[in-house]
């Protein structure tokens, strides 16, 4: 490893001060409830598009899309791709972004209540919350991981390096609030641009473009470069990818946040527009770094284990790992092989396409870069952390703590119970961290966990907005049988006797599911609810 503390620990350490003077700096600009939750709603082009591209983007993103490449090629850029088409389409349509900005709503459940009522909106804040929490649940370990790997410490530091990234994060998200995510994003956003961008040219340059195709067409063939081919992603992979393009960019608290913050829904629409390439390039961008990796580096999924781990496992086992597909190291197992492996053996192994990215720049990086790599990938972190904690907090603040409040509470004491939440948000991703390990492919449990309230939260949003017909029987039915496909799913995977049938399903299977249920909910529930004396009108 090329780590170098006096000079690479010195660009970081310059890096994180500026970062937090000033988002402590910020917190005396926060006085009413709306400053800390959406800036004011005084948000401009420049800085939105900064903003959102900063958030999501964070290691998280960097690692997930790294290990799309590495076992799917070029072709793992797909889901990049549809998110991009999408921003692009609807911000140039309006298509309820409009409509959401008009609201003058902080979030998509208070939206809700005045179209199908106060419990439509208490339980929708519920199941934003669950598929959340669920789905930033791996973000810290993740980072910390990512850390650890490309400095050259062992994964033994993982506990201490989560702790420090969650009390920076924390820190500077509960004192300012949005105002400080937004202001920080500038000085993070340049950060992270250099830094992809330099570490990508250091790659096309030493590396080669010729040999980073040879290595996708000698490891994945067609389906490298081709969902559809043949051993390739595969039908189901492409349909869920276009349905979450459509669905994150419409609800995922974190994206529409800055429709919210926007000053006008102009505003939030030219955000969108001018942002979506951007979905392309961070999918492409650490695709190409997976790949890298792949053609330094190889398949090589025992290296994750000790020597004492390694010498336990039986000489066949070794073998079939050995020969194993890339990113897949236990598919040639039997069942009984699996099952006589330790638990925390197959948790490595399933990890070695993930650790891989990081395992290759930390050794292929030169002294100084790494320090610039490192505080870029840390201003995307804390960025994408920072956004997320308070997406999710203001939730729980605005809808699902609503009924509790008989009357609008003070500023300073809503900005306190914010930050309350906010804490004890970063206390759960901690734990979470720790316990959880997801099975297969990180991105497929991210976008599954998605799906949890993304599916149900679309439907409600375009039925909202421009069905007359749609009430709250239809709402209520849309949120359950949303979630209930890939929360039953994730249930099975820890414990595939209880429901044979999910455990059967792909991810991306048990997502398009959980899509056409909702939608189903929606329409038969309300098409089953007796007409009101004074029919609902879409909203606006």
């Amino acid at each position: 490893m090329n780590f170098s503390w006096p000079i690479d620990g010195a660009i970081i350490g310059v890096y994180l001060l500026a970062t937090m003077i000033a988002g402590v700096w910020l917190r005396r600009r926060v006085r009413r409830v709306e400053d800390f939750l959406v800036a004011g709603r005084e948000m401009n082009l420049h800085l939105g598009i900064a903003s959102l591209a900063a958030t999501e983007f964070g290691v998280i993103t960097c690692m997930y899309a790294a290990q799309g490449g590495y076992t799917s090629g070029f072709a793992g850029a797909l889901p990049g791709i549809c998110q991009a088409v999408a921003m692009l389409v609807i911000g140039w349509t309006g298509f309820c972004v409009n409509r959401l900005r008009e609201s003058e709503a902080m979030t998509l459940p208070e939206l809700f209540e005045r179209r199908f009522g106060k419990t439509v909106r208490w339980l929708s804040g519920v199941v934003i919350v669950l598929g959340g929490l669920l789905n930033m649940g791996v973000f810290l370990k993740i980072g910390g991981q990512f850390l650890c790997l490309v400095t050259g410490l062992s994964l033994e530091h993982l506990v201490l390096i989560m702790t420090a990234l969650l009390v920076m994060v924390v820190i500077y998200t509960v004192l300012g609030g949005m105002l400080s995510v937004l202001v920080t994003d500038f000085l993070q956003f340049v950060v992270m641009s250099v830094g992809l961008l330099v570490v990508t040219v250091m790659i096309l340059v030493q590396v080669g473009w010729g040999r980073l195709v040879e290595t996708v067409q000698k490891h994945h063939g067609a389906a490298g470069f081709e969902p559809l081919a043949a051993d390739g992603l595969g039908v189901s992979f492409v349909v869920m990818q276009v349905l979450m393009g459509i669905a994150a960019t419409l609800t995922w608290q974190t994206v529409i946040s800055r429709v919210f913050a926007a000053k006008d829904a102009a505003t939030g629409r030219k955000i969108f527009t001018r942002t979506s390439f951007f979905f392309v390039c961070r999918w492409f961008i650490p695709g190409l770094w997976g790949v890298a990796a792949l053609a330094i580096l190889g398949w090589q999924p025992l290296r994750e284990l000790s020597a004492g781990e390694r010498a336990a496992l039986p000489p066949a086992v070794v073998q079939k790992i050995e020969a194993s597909p890339v990113g897949q190291p236990l598919k040639l197992l039997s069942a009984e092989e699996k099952g006589a492996l330790p638990s925390a053996t197959r948790d490595r192994l399933n990890e070695a396409s993930l650790n891989a990215m990081p395992r290759f720049l930390g050794a292929f990086l030169p002294i100084g870069l790494m320090g610039l790599l490192i505080a870029a990938m840390l201003a995307a972190d804390m960025s994408t952390d920072a956004s997320y904690m308070l997406g999710w907090g203001s939730v729980i603040y605005n809808d699902i703590l609503a009924p509790f409040r008989r009357r609008p509470w003070p500023h300073a004491r809503a900005i306190r119970w914010n930050r309350c939440i906010i804490a004890l948000i970063g206390v759960y991703l901690f734990v979470f961290g720790l316990l959880y390990t997801p099975e297969g492919n990180v991105w497929s449990y991210l976008a599954l966990t998605g799906a949890i309230y993304l599916s149900s939260m679309s439907v409600q949003l375009v039925a909202c907005c421009y069905w007359p017909r749609a009430n709250s029987w239809g709402a209520l039915a849309a949120i359950v049988l949303g979630a209930v496909v890939p929360v039953l799913h994730l249930a099975s995977e820890r414990a595939p006797g209880l429901w044979p049938w999910f455990a059967s399903l792909s991810k991306d299977q048990a997502g398009i599911l959980a899509f056409a249920m909702a939608t189903a909910g929606m329409v038969v529930g309300s098409l089953l609810k007796p007409r009101d004396a004074a029919p609902a009108t879409a909203l606006m």
